[in-house]
């Protein structure tokens, strides 16, 4: 059947069918098991898109790690990255993901007791594969904050190894970096780490992770609030030569 004798056979506007095949919804459970068996679908597959249907309702995505230890949610953070045009990252404790060396991630990633030590080397290439993403097509802002930069991981040596790279990226005209000073005291973001993903054909999304389960938000309320701190950050961070200022005092 064409789309168009299809919305005739349900009673529908075309344009709501067009909608509806491409994912921009506006139908309830009733009018989704009403297209299934008109198309023919199968019980089971029924059963399937009815599930996910649900889903599509609630506010966010909640993702647990694997038995194994590796996590699920690094793997679905990595495919939503490759799809942003625009990432906005608040890191608080630790230098941003996207911005650690191997070394530092191998520092980072065996200090979990939750993750198998033989997962660990895996992890971390998992981590460092998401520098791919660093291209001129997208736009990139990291608001750290200065104790998440003179935290020490590893060895003296590590760290300025880590620093001289984070200098390194930011000078990249796509990348800017911004750090929040630690004599501002209290600041925006003290609830803790966050990611924010905007994409040119879906709307944003925002990661937060935790130890053994991260969740991913969609919903327009939960996005106002995380714009809302990131507004803030923006106003309390040093500007762009300020925080290579910054950095390269903590080399000294």
């Amino acid at each position: 059947m064409t789309q168009r004798r299809l919305a005739e056979r349900l009673d529908w506007e075309e344009a709501k069918l067009s909608d509806v095949v491409r994912g921009k919804g506006g139908v309830t459970e009733v009018e989704v098991a009403l297209l299934l068996g008109l198309c023919g679908v199968t019980p089971d597959e029924t059963r399937r898109l009815l599930t996910l249907y649900r889903e599509t309702r609630e506010k966010g995505f909640l993702q647990f790690n694997d038995e194994d230890g590796v996590p699920n949610q690094l793997r679905t953070l990595i495919a939503q990255e490759q799809v942003a045009t625009k990432i906005f990252v608040w890191a608080m404790n630790l230098v941003p993901g996207l911005l650690q060396i191997p070394p530092y991630s191998f520092e980072v990633v065996q200090a979990v007791p939750t993750i198998d030590p033989e997962q660990v080397v895996e992890i971390v290439a998992a981590r460092e594969s998401r520098r791919s993403i660093f291209h001129r097509s997208r736009e990139f802002t990291f608001y750290v904050h200065e104790q998440a930069l003179r935290f020490q991981v590893g060895s003296r040596e590590l760290m300025i190894a880590q620093l001289q790279d984070l200098l390194r990226m930011s000078i990249r005209p796509y990348i800017s970096v911004r750090v929040i000073p630690l004599s501002i005291g209290v600041h925006a973001g003290l609830a803790g780490s966050f990611t924010k993903l905007g994409f040119e054909k879906f709307e944003p999304v925002v990661f937060v992770e935790t130890h053994n389960l991260n969740l991913f938000l969609e919903d327009k309320g939960s996005i106002a609030v995380y714009d809302e701190v990131l507004k803030a950050l923006d106003a309390q961070a040093l500007d762009e030569e300020q925080s290579k200022e910054l950095i390269t005092s903590l080399l000294t």
